[in-house]
Order: C-alpha cells, then structure tokens, then sequence
C-alpha cells in the first residue's frame, strides 16, 4: 500500500508539480541567493554596457563634422598671399639703388557646377543613414538580449522540471529496491526503475550545464561580471493569448526598418555623391585681387591687380571619380531592393511560422495538459485497483514529463520567433527607454 501512495503521489507531481515550476528561478546548487533580472532591466544594462553600440554613437561626431564642412557656402578656403622684394638697379656713376617693393593679395575659388548642394544631400543623407543604423543596433542588441533572456527562463523551468523527474524516480527506485530485497517485485522492475532513476540524474545534470553556458551568455551580453551567473525572471507564454499583428501592415511598414531606412539613405549619399562628381567636371573659377607697391623712391607705383583664373577640362576629367560613384550608386541600389525582398520573405515565413507555434502551444496547453490530468486521475484509481505495474507507471509518468517539456520549448520557440519577426518587420519590443548612446 506504501507504494502505491508513493506511486500516485509520483503522478500527481509529474503533472501538477512541474507546472508549479514554470515562474520559478531555480538557482543552481552553489549559487547563492540573488534577485531575479527582469527583461527591462537586462536591456537598460545591456545598451549601457555594450562596446558596439557606444562604438556606433561615437562615429557620430564624424559624421556632424563631415556635415559641418558641406553646408558653408563657400567650400574653399580664402588664400592670402604676400610677396617681398629687394631689387638693385644700377646707375650709371653712381652707387646701385636699392628698391623695396612688395604686393599682397587675396583670392577665393569659386564652385560654380552646384556642388554644394549635392555635397549637403551627401551629407544629410549620411547623418540619416547614421541614425538608422543606430537604431537598427540597438534593436537588434534588444532581440539578442530578449532570445538569451528567455532561452535562460526556459532552462530554469526545464530544470525545474528534471529536479522533480529526479526525485521522483530515485524514491521510487529506493521504493522497489526495497521492495526486491522483501520478494515482492521482480529484477526487471528493480533494474527498469534504477535505469530511469539515471536518466533523470544525466538529464538534470545536461540540463544544468545548458544553464549555466545560457547564463554565461548572457552575462557577456550584459557586461556583467564574470561569474554573476544572472537569474531571470519572465513569462515564456507572454503574448500567447493577444492576437497576432496582421501580415499586411508588417508587410507596408517594411520601408520605415531602421535597416531599410538606412539602406535608403545610403543610395541617396550614392547619388548625391555621384551629382558631386560629375559637378566636378565644372572647373572651379579662382578670383583674386593684390596691391602692390613698386618702383623708385621718388617715383613709386600702386599697383591694383584683378585676376581671374579657370583650369582648361582638356585632359582630366574626372572620369575615375564618376565611374566609382556609379558603380556605388548601383551597389546602393542593389543592397535596397534586395533588403527589400528579403524582408519580405522573412516577414512572411516568420508569421506563418509564428501562427503555427501559438496553434500549438494552445494545442498542448488546452488539450495535452488536461489530458495528463485525467490520465493521473485513471492512473491512481487503476493502481489502487492493481490494474497497471511499474512499467505502466513510469510509461505515465515519462508522457507527462515530456509533455511538459515539450511545453516549455513550444513556449520558447514562440518567444524567439515573435521577436524574430518584429526585427524583421522593424516593429519595437517595448518603449524606448533605454540608455540612448
């Protein structure tokens, strides 16, 4: 009778038990006590803390400099010149006279082709590319942080799950050890509930490493320090009852990615810097005006020269620099449609894919679980009925076991999914309140 209480208390926990365990961080066996991160707060660490992010933020200041140096309307810098001269002229019968004259003067180049205005379109549309591509990383580093924040929930639970598999099957292999030592259960018996009692073992103890290298991970991600070994603190069914964002208006808002965005801009600079070139083509005009002061003492001369100077295109003309900016042009413009169309695709696969893990997940929470319930139930009145053995019973035990795993990584395939798709389709995880770089 013993056993067969233990037996039935072994299906109930099975069930009942491990669901018990899917919001519980299970700490590892020497770590001590620590507060549980939340999703939030792993995302503030994570975008203070990142080195590629704060990298990126700085690249900033080149890029304003760079816009800086276009907007002025005149690109080139004045030129102030100054020339001095002693000349002996010599006189008949008389000593050499010395003259002293000088001249200075001043002249700008002029761009006359329009290049300014394509040197500032070059230059906002870097500033814009910039932006983009910031915030493209810090949305990606918030998926990465997400998928290994919940990949680590996930685990916690499951180990939750392999620490009452484990006690459950070593007190029921001391059970029927007992039990063979009295005559009352066969070898087989004894050796079936000894072999499930170390899979549990090996099972926990691969469950625990997956931990521990997912919290590794983790831990780099965050910039924590070595060793912190982070618990968390989520809800892997989050989301699993709102209803699924539609396919159209993903599909719509592709363009507005920070990805894209940046893509776009980038072929916007190409073509910008293409204009710039060819612009280029124009020679540039040179103005200048000098004073001077020259002749003899009792006879000087101020001089007022204007002069205007213009390079002949006979020969240079700058067909290297256009060629390269066509061809980066044509690069740009390859790069947008092709991240056109791969997002596409990825938009469409990952909500297909999406639908058909919320069906599932809803599938074993509705149906599988209660079904395990009942099959307790049947299991424990069949037992005290001396319907069903041992291998009956771990049968029983193992599908519950299984189901529940099977639960939590649908739960995490759905996690790391819905984030795949709101990066593809450009969507925010959560309000941007982070540490902006």
């Amino acid at each position: 009778m013993r056993f067969k209480y233990l037996v039935a208390a072994t299906l109930w926990a099975a069930t009942q038990g491990a669901s018990l365990a899917q919001n519980t961080v299970v700490p590892l066996a020497a770590e001590p006590a620590q507060r549980a991160l939340t999703l939030d707060e792993a995302w503030r660490r994570a975008e203070q803390a990142n080195p590629a992010l704060w990298r990126k933020a700085a690249e900033q200041v080149a890029v304003e400099g760079a816009a800086q140096d276009a907007r002025p309307l005149l690109f080139n810098n004045p030129q102030i010149s100054w020339e001095g001269t002693r000349r002996e002229v010599p006189l008949s019968g008389a000593p050499d006279e010395r003259r002293k004259e000088w001249s200075a003067g001043l002249s700008q180049t002029l761009e006359i082709g329009g290049q300014r205005s394509y040197r500032v379109s070059a230059a906002e549309a870097a500033i814009t590319a910039h932006g983009a591509e910031l915030e493209s990383l810090r949305r990606d580093l918030r998926v990465r942080v997400a998928q290994q924040f919940y990949r680590v929930q996930a685990l916690q639970q499951r180990l939750g799950v392999e620490e009452a598999a484990l006690a459950l099957f070593e007190q029921t292999a001391s059970a029927v050890a007992k039990r063979r030592a009295a005559g009352e259960d066969t070898k087989l018996d004894a050796n079936v509930a000894v072999v499930e009692a170390e899979r549990a073992r090996s099972q926990f103890d691969a469950t625990r490493e997956q931990l521990i290298e997912a919290r590794d991970e983790l831990e780099a991600t965050l910039q924590l320090p070595a060793g912190s070994q982070p618990a968390v603190s989520a809800d892997l069914a989050d989301a699993l009852a709102q209803p699924l964002p539609a396919l159209a208006p993903l599909l719509s808002a592709l363009p507005m990615q920070p990805g894209q965005r940046a893509l776009t801009a980038q072929e916007e600079g190409a073509r910008a810097k293409l204009g710039l070139e060819r612009a280029s083509r124009i020679p540039d005009v040179t103005l200048g005006l000098s004073l001077g002061r020259e002749g003899a003492a009792d006879a000087r001369e101020r001089l007022t020269t204007l002069s205007l100077s213009v390079p002949l295109p006979l020969f240079k003309r700058n067909a290297s620099g256009v060629g390269e900016a066509s061809a980066a042009l044509l690069q740009a413009q390859i790069e947008r449609e092709r991240g056109l169309r791969d997002g596409e695709a990825a938009v469409r696969s990952l909500h297909l894919r999406l639908q058909s893990l919320q069906r599932r997940v809803q599938r074993l929470q509705s149906v599988v679980a209660p079904t395990l319930a009942s099959n307790a139930q049947l299991s424990e009145k069949s037992l005290r009925a001396g319907q069903i053995g041992l291998l009956e019973h771990i049968v029983v035990s193992r599908q519950a076991l299984d189901a529940r795993r099977d639960l939590i990584d649908a739960q995490l395939d759905f996690q790391n999914t819905r984030l795949a798709l709101m990066q593809a389709a450009g969507q925010a995880l959560a309000p941007e309140q982070g540490t902006q770089p």
